[in-house]
Protein backbone atom coordinates (compact mmCIF):
# COMPACT_ATOMS: atom_id res chain seq x y z
CA UNK A 1 0.00 0.00 0.00
CA UNK A 2 1.03 3.41 -1.23
CA UNK A 3 -0.28 5.43 1.79
CA UNK A 4 0.73 9.15 0.42
CA UNK A 5 1.26 9.91 -3.20
CA UNK A 6 1.04 12.37 -5.49
CA UNK A 7 -2.14 12.88 -8.14
CA UNK A 8 -2.46 14.93 -10.93
CA UNK A 9 -5.53 16.21 -13.16
CA UNK A 10 -3.85 17.19 -15.80
CA UNK A 11 -5.75 20.11 -17.88
CA UNK A 12 -5.07 19.50 -21.41
CA UNK A 13 -6.22 20.72 -25.23
CA UNK A 14 -8.53 17.80 -26.73
CA UNK A 15 -8.42 18.18 -30.45
CA UNK A 16 -11.97 17.46 -31.97
CA UNK A 17 -11.91 14.17 -35.12
CA UNK A 18 -15.06 15.96 -35.97
CA UNK A 19 -13.85 17.15 -39.27
CA UNK A 20 -12.39 13.95 -39.85
CA UNK A 21 -13.76 12.54 -43.29
CA UNK A 22 -13.57 8.68 -42.60
CA UNK A 23 -11.97 6.18 -39.96
CA UNK A 24 -8.66 6.35 -40.91
CA UNK A 25 -8.13 10.44 -40.71
CA UNK A 26 -9.70 10.40 -37.50
CA UNK A 27 -7.73 7.49 -35.82
CA UNK A 28 -4.63 9.16 -36.64
CA UNK A 29 -5.38 12.16 -35.52
CA UNK A 30 -6.30 10.27 -32.33
CA UNK A 31 -2.66 8.44 -32.55
CA UNK A 32 -1.73 12.09 -32.69
CA UNK A 33 -3.21 13.74 -29.44
CA UNK A 34 -2.80 10.70 -27.50
CA UNK A 35 1.27 10.94 -28.34
CA UNK A 36 1.11 14.52 -27.01
CA UNK A 37 -1.52 13.45 -24.15
CA UNK A 38 1.62 10.80 -23.19
CA UNK A 39 4.44 13.27 -23.71
CA UNK A 40 2.68 15.96 -21.48
CA UNK A 41 2.37 13.38 -18.60
CA UNK A 42 5.89 11.99 -19.02
CA UNK A 43 7.14 15.86 -18.48
CA UNK A 44 4.61 16.44 -15.62
CA UNK A 45 5.97 13.46 -13.90
CA UNK A 46 9.83 14.60 -14.51
CA UNK A 47 8.41 18.21 -13.07
CA UNK A 48 6.58 17.01 -9.92
CA UNK A 49 8.67 13.80 -8.95
CA UNK A 50 8.60 10.44 -8.34
CA UNK A 51 5.60 10.40 -6.18
CA UNK A 52 3.12 11.21 -9.17
CA UNK A 53 1.85 7.85 -8.98
CA UNK A 54 -2.46 8.80 -10.50
CA UNK A 55 -3.03 10.82 -13.67
CA UNK A 56 -6.80 11.68 -14.38
CA UNK A 57 -7.15 12.74 -17.71
CA UNK A 58 -10.15 14.98 -19.39
CA UNK A 59 -13.24 13.75 -21.02
CA UNK A 60 -13.07 11.98 -24.56
CA UNK A 61 -9.53 13.16 -24.80
CA UNK A 62 -8.81 11.33 -27.67
CA UNK A 63 -11.46 12.60 -29.77
CA UNK A 64 -14.07 15.45 -28.71
CA UNK A 65 -17.89 14.44 -28.85
CA UNK A 66 -20.38 14.11 -31.25
CA UNK A 67 -21.66 17.25 -32.55
CA UNK A 68 -24.34 16.48 -34.82
CA UNK A 69 -23.05 13.08 -35.89
CA UNK A 70 -25.66 10.39 -35.79
CA UNK A 71 -24.98 7.58 -33.42
CA UNK A 72 -23.85 5.46 -36.97
CA UNK A 73 -21.82 7.77 -37.82
CA UNK A 74 -19.84 8.60 -34.21
CA UNK A 75 -20.05 4.67 -34.27
CA UNK A 76 -17.78 4.56 -37.32
CA UNK A 77 -15.36 7.10 -36.68
CA UNK A 78 -14.67 7.92 -32.65
CA UNK A 79 -14.84 4.61 -31.46
CA UNK A 80 -12.72 1.85 -30.18
CA UNK A 81 -12.26 -0.92 -28.36
CA UNK A 82 -9.76 -1.75 -25.24
CA UNK A 83 -8.03 -4.18 -27.86
CA UNK A 84 -7.05 -0.98 -29.85
CA UNK A 85 -3.51 -0.32 -30.76
CA UNK A 86 -3.77 3.14 -28.25
CA UNK A 87 -4.38 1.31 -25.22
CA UNK A 88 -1.41 -0.96 -25.95
CA UNK A 89 0.54 2.32 -26.09
CA UNK A 90 -1.56 3.61 -23.05
CA UNK A 91 -0.28 0.36 -21.28
CA UNK A 92 3.28 -0.01 -21.89
CA UNK A 93 3.41 3.78 -21.38
CA UNK A 94 2.29 3.08 -17.60
CA UNK A 95 4.74 0.31 -16.96
CA UNK A 96 7.35 2.65 -18.50
CA UNK A 97 6.51 5.72 -16.12
CA UNK A 98 5.07 3.53 -12.80
CA UNK A 99 1.80 5.26 -12.67
CA UNK A 100 -1.99 4.58 -12.80
CA UNK A 101 -3.71 6.47 -15.82
CA UNK A 102 -7.26 7.37 -15.96
CA UNK A 103 -9.51 8.65 -18.81
CA UNK A 104 -12.60 8.28 -21.00
CA UNK A 105 -13.54 7.35 -24.25
CA UNK A 106 -16.30 6.13 -27.03
CA UNK A 107 -16.17 2.64 -27.37
CA UNK A 108 -17.44 -0.68 -28.98
CA UNK A 109 -18.75 -3.45 -27.66
CA UNK A 110 -19.67 -6.97 -29.61
CA UNK A 111 -22.68 -7.43 -27.83
CA UNK A 112 -24.33 -4.62 -28.93
CA UNK A 113 -22.71 -3.31 -32.50
CA UNK A 114 -25.19 -1.01 -33.32
CA UNK A 115 -24.30 1.31 -30.13
CA UNK A 116 -21.47 2.54 -28.74
CA UNK A 117 -20.63 3.48 -24.50
CA UNK A 118 -18.87 6.15 -23.11
CA UNK A 119 -16.17 4.30 -20.60
CA UNK A 120 -14.05 6.04 -18.21
CA UNK A 121 -10.84 3.57 -17.42
CA UNK A 122 -7.92 2.72 -14.68
CA UNK A 123 -4.88 1.52 -16.11
CA UNK A 124 -2.58 0.44 -13.21
CA UNK A 125 1.71 0.85 -13.41
CA UNK A 126 1.95 -2.58 -14.43
CA UNK A 127 0.31 -2.14 -17.50
CA UNK A 128 -3.35 -3.85 -16.75
CA UNK A 129 -6.83 -2.45 -17.67
CA UNK A 130 -8.23 -2.81 -14.09
CA UNK A 131 -11.25 -0.85 -14.02
CA UNK A 132 -13.57 0.20 -16.51
CA UNK A 133 -17.17 2.39 -15.96
CA UNK A 134 -19.79 3.17 -18.58
CA UNK A 135 -21.69 6.47 -17.84
CA UNK A 136 -25.01 5.88 -17.23
CA UNK A 137 -26.91 9.12 -17.90
CA UNK A 138 -26.44 10.89 -21.48
CA UNK A 139 -28.05 13.28 -22.76
CA UNK A 140 -27.54 12.16 -26.76
CA UNK A 141 -25.58 8.84 -26.40
CA UNK A 142 -26.54 5.22 -25.75
CA UNK A 143 -25.71 4.00 -22.01
CA UNK A 144 -26.75 1.03 -20.35
CA UNK A 145 -29.39 2.05 -18.98
CA UNK A 146 -31.21 2.11 -22.12
CA UNK A 147 -30.37 -1.32 -22.53
CA UNK A 148 -30.62 -2.00 -19.26
CA UNK A 149 -32.06 -5.55 -18.90
CA UNK A 150 -30.11 -7.39 -21.55
CA UNK A 151 -27.23 -5.19 -20.50
CA UNK A 152 -27.21 -6.81 -16.74
CA UNK A 153 -27.90 -10.80 -18.46
CA UNK A 154 -24.99 -10.06 -19.95
CA UNK A 155 -22.51 -8.20 -17.46
CA UNK A 156 -24.32 -8.16 -14.17
CA UNK A 157 -25.68 -5.83 -11.79
CA UNK A 158 -21.90 -4.91 -10.31
CA UNK A 159 -20.55 -4.08 -13.69
CA UNK A 160 -22.48 -0.87 -13.18
CA UNK A 161 -20.91 1.02 -10.46
CA UNK A 162 -17.12 -0.86 -10.49
CA UNK A 163 -14.25 0.08 -7.66
CA UNK A 164 -11.10 -0.90 -8.18
CA UNK A 165 -9.19 -2.10 -4.50
CA UNK A 166 -5.67 -0.81 -5.62
CA UNK A 167 -2.35 0.07 -3.53
CA UNK A 168 -3.67 3.83 -4.28
CA UNK A 169 -6.49 3.08 -2.45
CA UNK A 170 -10.24 2.08 -3.55
CA UNK A 171 -10.67 3.41 -6.84
CA UNK A 172 -13.84 4.68 -9.07
CA UNK A 173 -14.17 6.94 -12.13
CA UNK A 174 -17.16 9.04 -12.43
CA UNK A 175 -18.02 10.40 -15.96
CA UNK A 176 -18.55 14.37 -16.50
CA UNK A 177 -21.71 15.50 -15.56
CA UNK A 178 -22.53 12.71 -13.61
CA UNK A 179 -20.88 14.19 -10.51
CA UNK A 180 -24.70 16.51 -10.75
CA UNK A 181 -26.05 13.24 -9.67
CA UNK A 182 -25.39 12.12 -6.38
CA UNK A 183 -26.60 8.22 -6.66
CA UNK A 184 -23.32 7.64 -8.89
CA UNK A 185 -20.98 8.61 -6.27
CA UNK A 186 -23.55 7.06 -3.70
CA UNK A 187 -23.30 3.81 -5.29
CA UNK A 188 -19.48 3.79 -5.51
CA UNK A 189 -19.05 4.77 -2.20
CA UNK A 190 -21.42 2.03 -1.11
CA UNK A 191 -18.96 -0.02 -2.27
CA UNK A 192 -15.78 0.93 -0.95
CA UNK A 193 -14.67 4.04 -3.00
CA UNK A 194 -12.30 6.71 -1.73
CA UNK A 195 -11.11 8.35 -4.54
CA UNK A 196 -13.56 9.79 -7.50
CA UNK A 197 -11.37 9.67 -11.23
CA UNK A 198 -13.36 12.56 -12.44
CA UNK A 199 -12.67 13.03 -16.11
CA UNK A 200 -14.96 16.31 -17.34
CA UNK A 201 -15.27 18.34 -20.32
CA UNK A 202 -17.12 21.07 -18.70
CA UNK A 203 -17.52 25.29 -18.99
CA UNK A 204 -14.94 27.09 -17.08
CA UNK A 205 -16.19 30.13 -15.23
CA UNK A 206 -14.90 32.81 -12.68
CA UNK A 207 -18.33 32.33 -11.31
CA UNK A 208 -18.78 28.86 -9.17
CA UNK A 209 -20.03 26.17 -11.62
CA UNK A 210 -23.09 23.40 -10.97
CA UNK A 211 -19.96 20.98 -11.41
CA UNK A 212 -17.42 22.65 -9.60
CA UNK A 213 -20.08 22.79 -6.92
CA UNK A 214 -21.23 19.29 -6.97
CA UNK A 215 -17.49 18.47 -6.87
CA UNK A 216 -17.02 19.54 -3.66
CA UNK A 217 -20.30 18.00 -2.73
CA UNK A 218 -19.64 14.67 -4.03
CA UNK A 219 -16.56 14.87 -1.76
CA UNK A 220 -17.69 16.09 1.49
CA UNK A 221 -21.02 13.63 1.81
CA UNK A 222 -18.91 10.30 0.70
CA UNK A 223 -15.81 11.30 2.76
CA UNK A 224 -13.73 11.04 -0.67
CA UNK A 225 -11.41 12.59 -2.82
CA UNK A 226 -12.24 13.63 -6.12
CA UNK A 227 -9.04 14.63 -8.73
CA UNK A 228 -11.10 16.08 -11.41
CA UNK A 229 -9.61 16.57 -14.94
CA UNK A 230 -11.10 18.98 -17.65
CA UNK A 231 -9.84 20.06 -20.73
CA UNK A 232 -7.89 22.94 -21.79
CA UNK A 233 -10.45 24.33 -24.58
CA UNK A 234 -11.45 21.86 -27.14
CA UNK A 235 -10.30 22.39 -31.36
CA UNK A 236 -11.13 21.82 -34.58
CA UNK A 237 -14.73 22.28 -33.68
CA UNK A 238 -17.28 24.87 -34.45
CA UNK A 239 -17.67 25.94 -31.24
CA UNK A 240 -15.78 28.81 -29.07
CA UNK A 241 -12.45 27.25 -27.71
CA UNK A 242 -12.03 28.23 -23.98
CA UNK A 243 -15.72 27.43 -23.42
CA UNK A 244 -14.92 24.25 -21.92
CA UNK A 245 -11.19 25.18 -19.93
CA UNK A 246 -9.87 25.51 -16.23
CA UNK A 247 -11.29 23.96 -13.09
CA UNK A 248 -9.50 21.36 -12.91
CA UNK A 249 -8.33 20.67 -9.13
CA UNK A 250 -8.25 18.00 -6.46
CA UNK A 251 -10.55 18.17 -3.57
CA UNK A 252 -9.70 16.79 -0.35
CA UNK A 253 -12.54 14.35 1.95
CA UNK A 254 -13.63 17.69 3.59
CA UNK A 255 -14.43 19.58 0.53
CA UNK A 256 -11.45 21.71 0.71
CA UNK A 257 -9.87 22.30 -2.66
CA UNK A 258 -5.90 21.05 -2.55
CA UNK A 259 -4.77 22.52 -5.82
CA UNK A 260 -6.70 23.80 -8.92
CA UNK A 261 -5.40 24.91 -12.75
CA UNK A 262 -5.98 27.98 -14.73
CA UNK A 263 -6.98 28.40 -18.01
CA UNK A 264 -4.76 26.05 -20.66
CA UNK A 265 -2.59 23.71 -20.50
CA UNK A 266 -1.20 22.48 -17.11
CA UNK A 267 -0.18 20.03 -14.26
CA UNK A 268 -0.94 22.49 -11.37
CA UNK A 269 -3.97 20.21 -10.40
CA UNK A 270 -1.51 18.08 -8.68
CA UNK A 271 -1.87 17.55 -4.60
CA UNK A 272 -0.86 15.00 -2.19
CA UNK A 273 -3.65 12.18 -1.49
CA UNK A 274 -3.17 10.41 1.73
CA UNK A 275 -4.94 7.71 2.44
CA UNK A 276 -4.39 6.43 6.11
CA UNK A 277 -5.46 10.03 6.99
CA UNK A 278 -8.85 9.10 5.19
CA UNK A 279 -9.49 5.84 6.51
CA UNK A 280 -8.74 7.54 10.22
CA UNK A 281 -11.15 10.45 9.32
CA UNK A 282 -13.86 7.47 8.39
CA UNK A 283 -13.33 5.56 11.33
CA UNK A 284 -13.99 8.54 13.96
CA UNK A 285 -17.53 8.47 15.91
CA UNK A 286 -18.09 12.16 14.57
CA UNK A 287 -20.89 14.12 13.34
CA UNK A 288 -19.12 14.41 10.03
CA UNK A 289 -19.24 10.60 9.30
CA UNK A 290 -21.84 10.90 7.18
CA UNK A 291 -20.80 7.44 5.88
CA UNK A 292 -21.50 5.51 9.46
CA UNK A 293 -24.49 7.79 9.79
CA UNK A 294 -26.57 6.65 6.41
CA UNK A 295 -29.76 4.85 6.89
CA UNK A 296 -30.18 3.59 3.34
CA UNK A 297 -33.43 1.57 3.84
CA UNK A 298 -35.15 5.04 4.51
CA UNK A 299 -34.95 6.16 0.82
CA UNK A 300 -34.89 2.55 -1.05
CA UNK A 301 -38.89 2.72 -1.21
CA UNK A 302 -38.65 5.66 -3.01
CA UNK A 303 -36.52 4.81 -5.97
CA UNK A 304 -37.91 1.26 -6.24
CA UNK A 305 -41.32 2.53 -6.29
CA UNK A 306 -41.42 5.49 -8.78
CA UNK A 307 -39.59 5.78 -11.99
CA UNK A 308 -38.74 9.19 -14.01
CA UNK A 309 -36.48 8.42 -17.33
CA UNK A 310 -37.52 4.80 -18.19
CA UNK A 311 -34.51 2.27 -18.40
CA UNK A 312 -34.62 -0.03 -21.69
CA UNK A 313 -35.97 3.38 -23.70
CA UNK A 314 -34.21 1.74 -26.79
CA UNK A 315 -36.49 -1.57 -27.11
CA UNK A 316 -37.94 -1.50 -30.21
CA UNK A 317 -36.78 1.21 -31.01
CA UNK A 318 -33.79 2.73 -33.39
CA UNK A 319 -31.56 5.12 -30.89
CA UNK A 320 -31.63 8.51 -32.79
CA UNK A 321 -31.49 12.05 -30.97
CA UNK A 322 -35.24 12.31 -31.87
CA UNK A 323 -35.69 9.04 -29.72
CA UNK A 324 -33.54 11.20 -26.46
CA UNK A 325 -36.12 13.92 -26.80
CA UNK A 326 -39.35 12.26 -27.12
CA UNK A 327 -38.14 10.27 -23.93
CA UNK A 328 -36.98 12.87 -21.97
CA UNK A 329 -40.70 15.00 -23.10
CA UNK A 330 -42.16 11.90 -22.00
CA UNK A 331 -40.73 12.03 -18.57
CA UNK A 332 -41.68 15.92 -18.08
CA UNK A 333 -44.85 15.44 -19.20
CA UNK A 334 -45.66 12.71 -16.72
CA UNK A 335 -44.11 14.71 -13.93
CA UNK A 336 -45.78 17.90 -14.47
CA UNK A 337 -49.56 16.54 -16.16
Amino acid sequence: MIKRYKALALQIECAAINSCKDKESSHALMQKTLNIVLAQTSGSKKFIGPDLKLVVLPEYFLTSFPFGESIEEWHNKACITTDHALFAQMKEFCKKESIFLSGNFYELDENFPDLYFQSSFIIDDEGKLILKYRRLNSMFAPTPHDVLDKYLEIYGEESLFPVADTKLGKLACIASEEILYPEIARCLMMRGAEIFLHSSSEAGSPNLTHKDIAKRARSIENMAYTVSANSAGISGIDFPFASTDGLSKIVHFEGNVLSEAGTGDSMVANSYIDINALRDYRSKISMQNYIARQRFELYAPSYTKRSHYPSNSFEGEKPTKDLFIKTQLNVINKLYN
